[in-house]
């Protein structure tokens, strides 16, 4: 009799594990990206060492009041007034020429606020638009560069 076990057992091959594979795609990965990370952060291979970042200290900016204005609201609205104040956001070397032209902005303010129609204050968005409308006619007189925005401190209709 033949031994037939021993044949069929040398004809299959033996399987190769997965196992060491996996293994070693999975250090690749975590290897390369401690890597990427030591180098992106500074850990190694830096030219200097990181210097910590400076704090921001915020814009030269200077509120320039407008002088409180009363503006009397003519038409059907007889004996109704608009109290208004303001203040003007200014960059800190513009503060002298904003304030030398106050006189002018203080008279461009009160004719605007004089033509607006009664109608419109009386909306929930009014106070919007004419913040926009006055800011704009305040850099026409002052200058675009001199005037960054306009903050309305003060808005009552009695």
């Amino acid at each position: 009799m033949t031994d037939t076990s021993g044949a069929a057992a040398e004809e299959t091959p033996k399987k190769r594990s997965v196992v060491p594979i996996l293994i070693g795609a999975v250090l690749a990965v975590v290897l390369g990206g401690g890597g990427y990370f030591a180098v992106n952060s500074g850990m190694i291979l830096a030219s200097k060492p990181a210097e910590p970042e400076e704090k921001a200290t915020g814009p030269d900016v200077t509120f320039v009041p407008i002088d409180p204005l009363v503006v009397s609201l003519g038409g059907v609205t007889a004996g109704r007034h608009l109290r208004f104040q303001a203040q003007l956001e200014v960059p800190g070397d513009a503060v002298r020429d904003v304030t030398d032209l106050m006189p002018r902005v203080t008279d461009v303010l009160n004719g605007y606020l004089r033509a607006v129609d009664m109608a419109m204050l009386e909306q929930p968005a009014a106070l919007i638009q004419l913040r926009a409308q006055m800011l704009r006619r305040v850099r026409m007189v002052v200058g675009e560069d001199k005037v960054r925005d306009l903050l309305v401190m003060e808005f009552v209709l009695n």
